[in-house]
């Protein structure tokens, strides 16, 4: 059963446990342990990540009144505004409270575009919604994720949303063979020749969250492409020259990753989804081999996380959130 462990310089799982962080602890039960949603421990770990730490600590910052009046920028305002900070809480595993429900609410009001229903930066001022020409895949598969942890997977809203992305996803790896159509050509750096990929890997994260029995053929055919296209790229380089690296920053491990993604990221959605394929095992190899001698995994890029309303980790500081994706990557992948 415990085989996987092989990969590892020492069992970081107690450190996981331990009761300073109950989110990390609840996701440890669950995903290392494989304790089921009803355990006593789970429901315990649950019940505290909701009454300690940083989700109650963000929920109050929240209800302050500069908060509030920040709602507009949800966006724009980086990374303390509403929609980094409901990513957060859904990182962090917490439950829809009336407070998160009503910060869902405004989002979905505000940021989602009425007409085919992806995700935008900015409201549109005459017609209220998300403004059009300002939607983007990779916020728009970061809120489909987020909702569907709050609840929302079976609201006509999110459901329209879930369909903007497997209608509007392009994967041009290269040569435009399937250009965007107006408006959103106007984003060269989303839907150009090279679609972003950092934009695929949160569409592909929001369709993963949806459960197998829910997923229609165009979702799972989404899905298909989305995750050929990011191992054709063998996660992390460059899909015409597997040399070169695609971005130095997606070797560098973070967490929470907002819009930005790392290879460790991209693994774990790969691999909740159960994938394994060969194309995967450079990828792999680089997170063994940043493991310490305690077989814990270091915070190597903090941009994020040090910028959210209450900041998380420092930087080369041993992060219990990266080693606990770190060995649920390995764990499911040996």
């Amino acid at each position: 059963m415990d085989e996987w462990k092989s990969a590892l310089r020492a069992d970081a799982t107690d450190w996981l446990l331990e009761e300073n962080n109950p989110s990390v602890r609840y996701f440890t039960l669950k995903d290392i342990l494989d304790k089921p949603d009803d355990d006593n421990e789970v429901l315990a770990a649950k019940r505290k990540l909701m009454q300690t730490s940083i989700v109650p600590d963000m929920l109050q910052r929240q209800r302050e009144t500069e908060y509030l009046k920040a709602y507009p920028r949800f966006y724009t305002c980086k990374y303390k505004g509403l929609v980094w900070s409901l990513i957060t809480l859904a990182e962090f595993g917490a439950e829809a409270t009336p407070q998160i429900k009503e910060q869902c609410e405004y989002l979905l009001e505000n940021s989602q575009e009425r007409q085919d229903g992806g995700f935008s930066q900015n409201t549109a001022a005459r017609t209220g919604g998300g403004r059009i020409t300002e939607v983007i895949p990779c916020l728009t598969g970061n809120m489909v994720w987020s909702l569907i942890h709050f609840g929302y997977l079976d609201d006509p809203r999110l459901q329209k949303a879930i369909e903007w992305i497997t209608r509007s996803m392009r994967f041009n790896d290269g040569v435009a063979e399937n250009p965007q159509v107006p408006p959103y050509d106007r984003y060269e750096m989303c839907w150009g020749a090279h679609t972003c990929l950092i934009g695929v890997v949160k569409a592909f994260k929001g369709l993963s969250a949806i459960p197998m029995e829910k997923r229609t053929k165009e979702i799972k055919d989404t899905i298909h492409e989305a995750s050929e296209f990011i191992l054709i790229h063998h996660i992390h380089k460059r899909s015409h020259n597997l040399n070169r690296i695609s971005k130095p920053g997606w070797t560098k491990f973070g967490f929470p990753l907002m819009y930005q993604t790392d290879a460790l990221e991209i693994l774990d959605i790969l691999t909740g989804l159960g994938i394994r394929d060969r194309r995967m095992e450079d990828a792999i190899h680089l997170i063994i081999a940043k493991q310490d001698d305690m077989g814990r995994w270091k915070a190597e890029n903090t941009y994020n996380s040090e910028r959210l309303i209450i900041p998380i980790g420092q930087k080369d500081e041993q992060s219990k959130w990266i080693t606990l994706r770190a060995m649920r990557v390995l764990k499911r992948y040996y």
